[in-house]
């Protein structure tokens, strides 16, 4: 998807309404734990303001029932945001209205406002078109640069482009970067090609594996989900989480991998324990897992495969951690996977981390800068490998050729 983006149109004394994904982590005090989302959308937002634009910036954070809540407001956002900048961020007191519109239209050029929670109002996610229509009144040309919710139909992120028309919704920078490294990843990927998937179940998964499987050489299976093929290869999984509905699909996809010629490589031992909790007793395990265990890891020979089957691949997709990567020791598994995925990287690999716990592993690691790309969207990466379309990409002006 060849898509225009703000480098593409003249944006000088236009009002820019660009959607954000600013949906950061915010301790009980209100403070931003971690910027990097405002970091990684500053390229887009210093391109308009440096173009002459006026600057909208539309976001939601966290989940309000449909109406204000301070806890959930936009206010500590603008503020990083105005710290990064080296300028003030204007605070609007909701994200439609009078007030509002009042604070737009006094805008100058190279100014910019933070509109309050979208998702203060039930008219985002619902992408009712009265409310489309009143944001789509705060803007002359729409960007997107918000991938987290890529996959969302939301007034925001489909009504509003849907009002303006051909010709002045586009995409930022942010947006541009996953579609190349995402989509090239699926279209045109050098081979070796190697998937790797964690997370606790197989259901939130089936349709990644079942398309990554024609498309990849190699899928390691680690995480929660991999206890789920154990249990339909028949072993005993003890209290490890087991999707019992879904063995059938678990060897329907051995199954088609194997007649695809996709190499699916299960773990080979694990780390159990008999409690859920940090620095619980544990031991290493190959085989049936006993009653009163559960698997919270990779072992250490399952690393060593994985790590061999990382380190020849020329393209990396991941996905999800192979444990219980939050608490130790229960974090190896996943630490040892994203510094052999580091170490292909280094060779030349292109290596994409699908967002989510993923990326919060990467960071907590201090391995980012050694990954071709952190993909901003844990549940839009995810339907990307799916194969799925996105209305909301779709709808943006594509480059002609």
């Amino acid at each position: 998807m060849a898509k225009k983006t703000i480098a593409d149109i003249d944006v000088k004394g236009k009002r820019v309404f660009m959607r954000v994904d600013f949906n950061v982590p915010l301790d009980d005090k209100g403070n931003i734990t971690n910027d990097r989302r405002i970091q990684m959308a500053l390229p887009s937002i210093q391109a308009a303001l440096q173009g002459g634009a006026k600057l909208v910036l539309a976001s939601h954070l966290g989940r309000p029932k449909d109406a204000p809540d301070p806890k959930y407001s936009m206010a500590p956002a603008a503020k990083r945001l105005g710290e990064l900048l080296g300028k003030p961020v204007k605070m609007a007191p909701d994200c439609i209205g009078p007030k509002v519109q009042a604070m737009v239209d006094e805008l100058k050029d190279g100014e910019v406002i933070m509109l309050e929670n979208l998702r203060f109002h039930a008219g985002e996610t619902k992408n009712k078109p009265e409310f489309s229509a009143q944001l789509a009144q705060l803007a002359d040309i729409y960007v997107n640069d918000a991938f987290g919710t890529a996959h969302r139909e939301h007034a925001s992120m489909y009504g509003v482009p849907s009002i303006l028309g051909q010709g002045k919704r586009v995409c930022g920078f942010l947006i541009q970067k996953e579609l190349q490294y995402l989509g090239e990843a699926l279209a045109k990927p050098k081979r070796p090609f190697v998937a790797i998937l964690g997370g606790a179940k197989v259901s939130d998964k089936i349709t990644v594996i079942e398309n990554l499987i024609t498309k990849v050489n190699r899928i390691l299976i680690g995480g929660g989900m991999a206890y789920t093929f154990f249990k339909a290869q028949g072993y005993e999984v003890g209290q490890s989480i087991c999707e019992l509905d879904k063995l059938d699909t678990a060897m329907k996809l051995l199954a088609t991998a194997k007649s695809k010629g996709c190499e699916l490589v299960l773990p080979v031992d694990n780390i159990i324990a008999k409690e859920f909790k940090a620095h619980a007793e544990h031991k290493t395990n190959t085989g049936n897992i006993p009653a009163d265990f559960q698997g919270l890891d990779i072992g250490p020979e399952t690393r060593k495969l994985f790590a061999a089957k990382i380190a020849d691949a020329k393209t990396i997709v991941w996905n999800g951690p192979m444990g219980v990567f939050e608490m130790e020791p229960f974090d190896a598994g996943t630490k040892a996977v994203a510094e052999a995925i580091a170490a292909a990287t280094d060779k030349g690999a292109v290596s994409i981390i699908g967002g989510g716990d993923s990326a919060a592993a990467v960071e907590q690691m201090g391995l980012e800068e050694r990954m071709t790309h952190i993909s901003t969207g844990g549940g839009a990466s995810l339907e990307f490998l799916e194969g799925r379309k996105f209305t909301c990409i779709e709808i943006l002006d594509e480059k002609e050729d």
